[in-house]
């Protein structure tokens, strides 16, 4: 068993979702996504655009696409995971493997793909680009594909600084000269920049329709989040909706997501 499967067979991805900071991601996310369905639905049925979720997890987000009405197809590398998903019953086609091997779809296959979860564990450059190279491929010429990553800034804010291992992660070499995380930083997650984004597009040869900041401040601020009443959370939604595309805020937010065409 993986490193990576040992530390999901523990984790709840779910409850992360659940959360009020989780929240935030979730409805950025899925906002964006019936942004893109909805202009297919404009010239196809919901019941054939055929969506594919790489890394789905448990199924936070396939499950309740499939349950609106979309064909929705799922592939998840943590056993423990897909167990979880396949036991909700859904109408999602749930399978095993590899974001950076998607051998078992044809070529131009979907009409929209999700990768909310490969980059997060992916180190190397070469392996993103091979994730981001197979997400291409198994979309049809015009689609969209959806690209979660975590954000650098978000580390070194939240870890190296609040937390106080600054001096370990210099002196050690987990952050470089420029405060880039480096993967002695931590195993199993890999943090990026903007630019390390865009680079990865313009070699994949991808175009970016628009790139959003997921959750924005909400992971830096989860005890206050947690102390707004019902109210006070809907208004910081409607904050953070207003301004997640300000490219002056996109590096600093905890999770991005960036939607592309091919």
């Amino acid at each position: 068993m993986t490193e990576l499967e040992l530390y999901y067979n523990k984790f709840n991805e779910e409850k992360r979702l659940d959360s009020r900071h989780g929240q935030v991601e979730f409805i950025t996310s899925m906002k964006y996504l019936h942004k893109y369905l909805a202009e297919l639905e404009k010239t196809m049925p919901k019941s054939e655009i055929k969506i594919l979720d790489v890394g789905a997890a448990t199924g936070r987000y396939s499950v309740p696409l499939a349950e609106e009405g979309y064909d929705v197809t799922a592939v998840e590398l943590v056993k423990h995971n897909l167990a979880r998903l396949k036991a909700k019953g859904s109408a999602v086609k749930a399978y095993q493997g590899n974001a950076m091997k998607l051998k078992r779809f044809e070529d131009n296959s979907f009409d929209v793909v999700l990768v909310f979860g490969p980059m997060y564990h992916l180190h190397e450059k070469e392996e993103k680009m091979k994730a981001l190279s197979e997400a291409k491929r198994v979309t049809k010429p015009g689609g969209k594909i959806l690209v979660a990553y975590i954000m650098n800034e978000y580390s070194v804010i939240t870890y190296a600084i609040k937390e106080r291992h600054i001096k370990e992660g210099m002196q050690t070499g987990m952050l470089d000269e420029s405060f880039h995380c480096t993967k002695k930083a931590n195993e199993l997650y890999s943090f990026v920049r903007t630019e390390d984004i865009a680079e990865l597009n313009q070699e994949v040869g991808l175009e970016r329709l628009e790139i959003v900041a997921a959750d924005g401040a909400a992971n830096y601020i989860r005890p206050y989040l947690n102390a707004l009443d019902e109210e006070e959370f809907q208004y910081f939604i409607q904050y953070h909706l207003a301004t997640c595309e300000r490219a002056d805020l996109l590096g600093a937010s905890g999770h991005l997501v960036d939607i592309l065409q091919k």
